[in-house]
């Protein structure tokens, strides 16, 4: 077999990071995130079925700083691929396609996400009446 002097792929430092891909990418990470969410949720639950002593650990750890961090995490993530796949859902039917409108409705989803996640942290604190 001869071996030809064609060019390999590029790698992806080569690649421009693009809004498409980028979002691709964190549709990705979100999900496995959610995942992980979810499995948390069960543990959550299965403290609070098993009485107060487990479930005020468990709630402990959910109130710190670093808990809280995680839970806003898991807001975001719920809300991104939520609007994510609701423009995957377009797109299957062929609408959006245009790399212009790709970009638009990629820009909505990611201020959707922010905006959806400020919005259930402000009623879950109970900042807004």
């Amino acid at each position: 077999m001869a071996t030809d002097n064609r060019p390999l792929s590029p790698h992806l430092q080569i690649y421009k990071p693009q809004l498409t891909s980028v979002l691709s990418i964190t549709h990705r990470g979100t999900g496995v995130f959610l995942t992980l969410g979810a499995f948390f949720l069960t543990c959550w639950l299965l403290a609070l079925a098993d009485g107060p002593a487990h479930f005020a650990k468990l709630q402990a750890h959910l109130t710190s700083w670093y808990g809280q961090c995680l839970v806003y995490a898991f807001v975001f993530s719920l809300y991104f691929h939520l609007c994510n796949g609701i423009r995957h859902l377009f797109w299957d039917v062929g609408l959006g396609l245009d790399i212009d409108v790709a970009y638009k409705t990629g820009y909505a989803v990611v201020a959707g996400a922010i905006i959806l996640t400020l919005l259930t942290l402000c009623l879950a604190a109970g900042g807004i009446a």
